[in-house]
């Protein structure tokens, strides 16, 4: 059953975002008038076709990108005009990411990739390895903490992924695809792990999937079609989203048909 978080807190608010490449003629409009909330304790999906601007959303959410206009919140605070040079600040203290192509160092042990997060947030060595090590056990790899990533199956490759993301202890968790490359055993233990730090740690995690078999994982699934989300659902509703959705409440959730993996 989707799990219904009555306390959660608004920590991502979106307003009016667009996102606009070229003009006139070659304009292109990835995103266009986009309004959300996410909140903590929840395993909110992104879904829509390829080229619906997912990533997209994904990449603004999490400060990596600019939108072309409107306004995005982090944790109350208004990040839309902040500088350049105070993102990467907010990108380490409040985000972890998580890519489809895991993005480890393969010269690096699990516990070495793991623990290189945490020496570039200024953590000393010792104190880096001990965090780094009780990361990896908390993802369920403790027998392979000292492998190398040509060593790791695509599974565990994206659990050293999901841990090096959590170094920093952030509020939220964005993840790119992160089954589309794995196999159905692989795929679960992923999605798995990622709804229990949302559930069980109070995080606010943001996935964007192609991937049919995470639909009975989501709490909220919000689908995007041409830059635009058109609807949201929940388990046992679906609303359209042709105007801005007030928040869901506690109330609206029930149990989703299971999908298989």
């Amino acid at each position: 059953m989707a799990h219904a978080n009555s306390f959660a807190n608004t920590v991502i608010r979106a307003r009016g975002l667009w996102k606009v490449y070229g003009a006139g003629g070659t304009e292109l409009r990835a995103l266009c008038d986009v309004n959300l909330e996410i909140r903590s304790g929840q395993l909110t999906l992104l879904m829509g076709p390829s080229g619906s601007g997912k990533t997209t959303l994904l990449s603004i959410l999490g400060c990596i990108l600019r939108a072309s206009s409107g306004n995005l919140e982090l944790l109350g605070q208004e990040v839309t005009a902040l500088p350049e040079r105070d993102l990467p600040r907010l990108r380490r203290d409040l985000i972890g990411f998580v890519f489809q192509g895991f993005n480890l160092f393969p010269a690096l042990t699990a516990v070495e990739n793991v623990a290189l997060a945490l020496d570039l947030r200024g953590v000393a060595a010792r104190p880096a390895r001990r965090r780094a090590e009780q990361l990896l056990v908390e993802v369920g790899l403790k027998d392979r903490m000292h492998a190398f990533p040509g060593d790791l199956s695509g599974g565990q490759k994206q659990r050293v992924a999901i841990a090096r993301a959590l170094a920093g202890d952030p509020p939220i968790l964005l993840a790119d695809e992160p089954t589309a490359a794995l196999d159905s055993t692989s795929g679960r233990t992923v999605i798995d792990l990622l709804q229990r730090l949302a559930h069980q740690h109070a995080r606010a995690v943001v996935m964007v999937t192609h991937d049919p078999r995470v639909l009975s994982y989501g709490d909220r699934i919000l689908h995007l079609e041409d830059g635009r989300l058109v609807r949201e659902q929940l388990p046992g509703r679906d609303l359209s989203l042709s105007t801005p959705f007030a928040p869901a409440t506690a109330a609206q959730f029930s149990e989703l048909v299971p999908g298989e993996f």
